[in-house]
């Protein structure tokens, strides 16, 4: 699904809306915010600002999402960390267009950060061996050490404006790699990446 598809026509603007449990979801709330190209000025979307209500189904529907998905062996989740990164290698430049157009950055400069939070995603797709867990025997007399790493739950990222592709991967490819859920909550002014980021 594309950001266009999921965001309506209202008076000539796009309306962008949430991504909730894999798909695009419409607020009815009233609260809108502006967003603009700042190359421009133009005012070329509005973008849904989550009620409580809709805020509190995000969280129920990931939530819902956690015992399958921590559940989930890490060489699987890897898997499809690999198919992400296969995603985003494949639509770079289009991520970057949408960091241009909401943010300004110059093409050559979202791209870069694009590629940044590549490296994250990369990182990502090593953790089945990242979620080993250790053993050591006699660390004190008649005591032996050990270790796991398991899921801690819904995990959640509050993104600034300044890197709307970059920050979030910073945050959820790990999070969901290591079996748990995320929520994620971008800035208002250039909420297109994200969106578009997490419907790969």
């Amino acid at each position: 699904m594309s950001v266009t598809e999921s965001a309506v026509q209202a008076g000539g603007l796009q309306t962008i809306h949430h991504y909730i449990n894999g798909r695009a979801v419409e607020d009815t709330g009233a609260r809108r915010a502006p967003v603009y190209n700042p190359a421009t000025g133009e005012h070329s979307a509005e973008v849904a600002l989550a009620s409580a209500v809709q805020t509190r189904a995000a969280i129920d529907a990931a939530e819902a999402a956690l015992p399958g998905w921590a559940g989930t062996t890490p060489l699987r989740r890897a898997r499809v960390m690999f198919r992400f990164k296969q995603l985003l290698e494949d639509n770079l430049d289009r991520v970057a267009e949408c960091v241009t157009r909401e943010h300004g950055k110059v093409l050559s400069d979202a791209r870069g950060e694009v590629v940044r939070g590549l490296e994250v995603v990369e990182f990502a797709c090593g953790i089945p061996h990242l979620l080993k867990g250790e053993q050591s025997l006699n660390v004190g007399t008649g005591v032996d050490s050990w270790s796991m790493h398991q899921p801690v739950g819904v995990c959640a990222g509050i993104t600034p404006f300044n890197f709307p592709a970059m920050v979030p991967m910073w945050m959820f490819p790990v999070a969901i790699a290591c079996g748990n859920t995320f929520v994620l909550k971008p800035s208002e002014k250039d909420p297109s990446t994200p969106l578009l980021l997490a419907s790969y």
